[in-house]
């Protein structure tokens, strides 16, 4: 009798984890952008950034080298803009952010516990002026009425991307308050490559409902990232949240250019700092987030204190 116990329930277990298994992909659209800062001038340092992302369903693959637990393959698309203080002058400043224009496509795998996310990213791509940066500000400035950037011939040279990411995020309670949650999500991340070599600590204190149905909401890089799968545990979930992070920075290819071929660079600053807050609202299978960005100077001699920024993203399960 034992014995057939037994063998029923290692018959059943397989069907019971698919049952629980989120057949389910998710969409994301996400912009980020100065121009909705209260900063002036618009247009300035890291001045766009659009990005579709694409989670596929689960799959429990056991034993995996990036941790246990549910993954899902991620592929997102990124373009992203950066220009001087002063987009007006024709020949930009010396000792100013260079024009840059990045698109890079992604490629990782997310991989969840109850407790922690595992993102393992690799990018492919070009900065320079194959990514067409120049192009997409000065068609959306002609569509709005806008002056267009003047300095964009002096961007830096074209130069392949290849990037390589590995992000925690982990979930912590702090307790309940009535009909309300908080947690803390402390976050590490490493990056290394041609765009960017860094290593990041930081942690997002959030308070609301629903609060295990994500771990944070999601940034391109770089800032805190809690990726953009969302599995909804209530009809409607929100949250508000505020994180910090330390950025040690030893190598910004937006900054500092190619160490391979001469073209526009600034003195990048090894140490960067940021202050984000916001809100998440997860309803009818979508997740809408928006936050705003303080960050401290990137390189030498930057001007106007704290860059500020707000990131828009919605995310759609399929």
């Amino acid at each position: 009798m034992n014995v057939r116990i037994i063998f029923a329930a290692a018959l059943l277990a397989p069907a019971a984890a698919l049952a629980q298994t989120d057949t389910a992909s998710v969409w994301t659209l996400q912009d980020e952008n100065a121009a909705l800062s209260a900063q002036r001038p618009r247009d300035h340092f890291y001045t766009n950034g659009l990005r579709l992302g694409w989670a596929s369903p689960e799959v429990l693959v056991p034993s995996l080298p990036f941790g246990d637990g549910p993954s899902r393959l991620a592929l997102s698309l990124f373009h992203r803009i950066d220009t001087p203080a002063d987009t007006g002058a024709h020949r930009p400043a010396p000792h100013d952010e260079p024009y840059a224009g990045v698109l890079m496509g992604e490629a990782g795998l997310i991989t969840d516990t109850d407790t922690m996310r595992i993102m393992t990213t690799l990018g492919l791509g070009i900065a320079g002026p194959s990514a067409g940066g120049q192009s997409v500000q000065n068609w959306f400035h002609t569509v709005i009425g806008h002056p267009c950037a003047q300095g964009w011939h002096g961007q830096i040279p074209d130069t392949p991307i290849v990037e390589i990411t590995r992000e925690w995020t982990l979930r912590r309670p702090l307790g309940t308050f009535g009909s309300l949650q908080a947690d803390i999500l402390p976050a590490f991340s490493l990056g290394l490559g041609t765009l960017r070599d860094d290593i990041q600590l930081g942690a997002t204190v959030r308070i609301g409902q629903g609060l295990d149905a994500d771990f944070g909401v999601a940034r391109p890089r770089f800032g805190l990232n809690g990726g953009d799968v969302f599995r909804p545990v209530r009809p409607f979930g929100w949250y508000v949240f505020a994180g910090l992070d330390a950025q040690a920075v030893g190598y910004d290819l937006l900054l500092q250019g190619s160490p391979f071929r001469r073209g526009p660079h600034v003195s990048a600053l090894p140490a960067v700092g940021e202050a984000q807050a916001g809100f998440a609202v997860i309803a009818y299978g979508m997740r809408l987030t928006a936050t705003y960005v303080l960050q401290t100077p990137e390189f030498r001699g930057q001007t106007g204190g704290l860059h500020q920024f707000a990131s828009v993203s919605l995310s759609v399960r399929f």
